[in-house]
């Protein structure tokens, strides 16, 4: 289950990607390439990958108790994990809720204010602390090694990606509320 998990990683990061840096210039007004059908398989596919995630958090859960391992304090990681990823739940709903208005068939605006930009600004944190922290163990459910001499790279490519999408709902909510631009 964790080799499928790990599959369903993958994929859910490129459309993930994909979505981020097509919505991060439809958001500047640079293009108008409407994602819904990817965001849609995204949602999807995330649905699954949390039922996953619950299934092998419980069974890991379980071996902690009865092996009497540690529950919080010598496994942060394990708990950033989860916890980032209960965040990215949380915040999904408030992202769809954000860019997915349509009456009859026709795409409304919604107000986008200071509320709807912190839920953006964090869930676009949430998924970098979700993403870094689970980077080592996908990478191993694909066999990779070496990743010392990759994580630099990666986490710059990640970095700037993420920094893309966050300044992207910025320049969204300073266009919306007519701050300067």
């Amino acid at each position: 289950m964790r080799k499928w998990n790990g599959i369903l990683s993958a994929v859910i990061l490129v459309l993930f990607l994909i979505h981020g840096i097509l919505g991060g210039f439809q958001l500047l007004g640079a293009g108008n390439i409407i994602s819904k059908a990817l965001a849609g398989v995204m949602v999807l596919l995330i649905g699954i990958h949390v039922v996953i995630g619950i299934i092998l958090t419980a069974q890991t859960l379980k071996i902690q108790k009865q092996t009497g391992a540690p529950y919080f304090r010598k496994n942060l990681l394990f708990w950033a994990r989860r916890l980032s990823g209960f965040a990215i739940m949380i915040l999904l709903f408030f992202h769809v809720a954000a860019f997915s208005d349509s009456s009859a068939g026709v795409f409304r605006l919604i107000p986008f204010g200071k509320m709807r930009l912190a839920a953006q600004i964090l869930l676009v944190i949430a998924i970098a602390v979700h993403v870094i922290s689970n980077a080592k163990p996908m990478l191993i459910t694909f066999g990779i090694r070496g990743l010392r001499e990759k994580a630099g790279d990666i986490l710059f490519v990640m970095t700037v990606i993420l920094l893309f999408m966050a300044a992207a709902f910025i320049v969204y909510y300073l266009r919306w509320n007519r701050v300067g631009l």
